[in-house]
């Protein structure tokens, strides 16, 4: 997906400690530097600044709540105590001791739901003050409700059914029980991936075929260009979420499909509509008037998707997926070899028994932690390479222009902040800095 840089996946006091640098910056980088004169006014430049630096306030908090409350949850023996109610309530449904799967089942959905719980104010917060106060949230309190219940529905779903499975698969697979378990991960993967976007994603967002015209002609052929089988081009209405953009691109072997944000698309953006034009008013849908037009030139679009086209002609899909189950099944292994070791239930406060899913709770969140953090900044240095090589790729069927000017609007839209911390930066963007992204494509345009 093509965006401006965002933070990687690491853990909550990860986050707490490199917020530092970055938000020395976003304090005292008050004025345009000279550099980003020409692609970024003073007033964008500010509104990105405090929009960041509100961010990075939450983040910090919301860190640090996470790591006290998983401090606290240890401390007072939270996880046996939720692992023996468990036991209680699957014991009076007539499921005994000896039907751990069951036991591990109500555990489950009840720490989903206990964190579904705790972390709904901080999600209340970052949607209707934070993303209400720069403009992007579109949500009312109905619709955001309505969704966080659906997801949660359909989050239980599939990860009931899943975990019960590989659970079975541990239990009955003997000495060699870590390659089914890996397979099986594998295989469910790749079915969620196939699915995702056909029947799991509509149930949230409405998803449209973009409507015959030019800019459907044109996407085909630059497809057909590269050799990419494309099957149909989908917009979905992201507007009603959210004002924030983006693309991507899904499915295996000859069946390959694209997915544009309407906020990507100038010409099809609610957002750039007068209220006449619309059909009639969502109740769901907060109606904001803009004094400015969202979205990128249908030539900005082809630049967009050609970057988006780069990941897939290099490789970059295949090779992460490559990559994310060699550490899976290198996972899988030492958990085969640490399963049996007592006294890491004992440290946890299982002293008589030891469960399968707790054992994969601590050996693959607490055990695995630092190997976590070292893998995800290799991940991320990794996907600022496929960034730059898909920019490259882009930049081959000259579209180094037009993505150089769609990056400058995407940054502005987003309200993204070019100016970064390098140490902040290097750990945590899985994106390039704009201003790197911007010079490549410049030395293309120059040339």
């Amino acid at each position: 997906m093509l965006e401006a840089p965002q933070p990687s996946l690491s853990s909550a006091w990860d986050c707490v400690s490199f917020s530092i640098f970055q938000r020395r910056v976003y304090r005292t980088t008050t004025h345009v530097p000279r550099e980003l004169g020409q692609i970024m006014d003073s007033e964008t430049f500010e509104k990105s600044r405090l929009y960041q630096l509100d961010k990075s306030t939450f983040s910090f908090w919301s860190g640090l709540y996470s790591e006290v409350e998983g401090t606290m949850i240890l401390l007072s023996g939270g996880i046996p105590f939720l692992w023996n109610l468990s036991g209680r309530i699957s014991g009076r449904a007539g499921f005994g001791p000896e039907y751990e799967i069951v036991q591990s089942l109500v555990f489950l959905l009840l720490a989903t739901l206990f964190s579904a719980v705790t972390g709904l104010p901080w999600s209340l917060y970052n949607t209707f003050v934070i993303e209400e106060k720069h403009g992007f949230n579109q949500q009312t309190l109905g619709f955001f409700f309505k969704d966080a219940i659906k997801k949660f529905i359909v989050t239980q779903c599939i990860l009931l059914p899943v975990t019960s499975l590989l659970l079975y698969i541990i239990k009955i697979g003997g000495d060699y029980f870590f390659i089914y378990a890996w397979l099986f991960t594998l295989v469910v993967s790749l079915v969620l991936v196939t699915i995702y976007a056909d029947y799991i994603a509509p149930l949230f967002d409405k998803f449209i075929p973009l409507p015959e015209g030019e800019l459907k002609q044109q996407i085909e052929t630059m497809a057909k260009s590269i050799d990419f089988p494309l099957t149909k081009v989908y917009v979905v209405e992201g507007s009603k979420r959210s004002s924030h953009s983006n693309a991507y691109f899904y499915g295996f072997f000859k069946n390959k499909r694209i997915v544009l944000f309407d906020t990507l698309l100038e010409d099809y953006s609610a957002l750039n509509k007068e209220p006449a034009e619309e059909d009639g008013e969502n109740e769901e849908t907060k109606s904001k008037p803009k004094n400015k037009k969202q979205g990128c030139k249908n030539e900005e679009v082809l630049a967009v998707l050609g970057h988006e086209l780069g990941h897939w002609k290099l490789g970059h899909t295949v090779k992460n997926i490559i990559i994310s189950q060699m550490n899976s099944f290198l996972c899988f292994f030492l958990f085969a070899v640490l399963i049996g070791r007592k006294e890491l239930f004992a440290a946890f406060g299982f002293y008589d028994t030891q469960p399968t899913l707790i054992g994969l709770m601590i050996i693959f969140q607490f055990i695995f932690s630092p190997y976590n953090e070292v893998l995800s900044f290799c991940l991320t240095v990794l996907s600022r390479r496929f960034e730059f090589q898909a920019d490259a790729f882009a930049k081959e069927l000259g579209k180094a222009k037009d993505l150089y000017s769609a990056l400058i609007k995407l940054n502005k839209d987003n309200l993204g902040f070019p100016v970064s911390d390098w140490i902040f930066s290097m750990w945590h963007y899985s994106h390039p800095p704009l201003l790197e992204r911007l010079q490549a494509l410049k030395d293309a345009k120059q040339e």
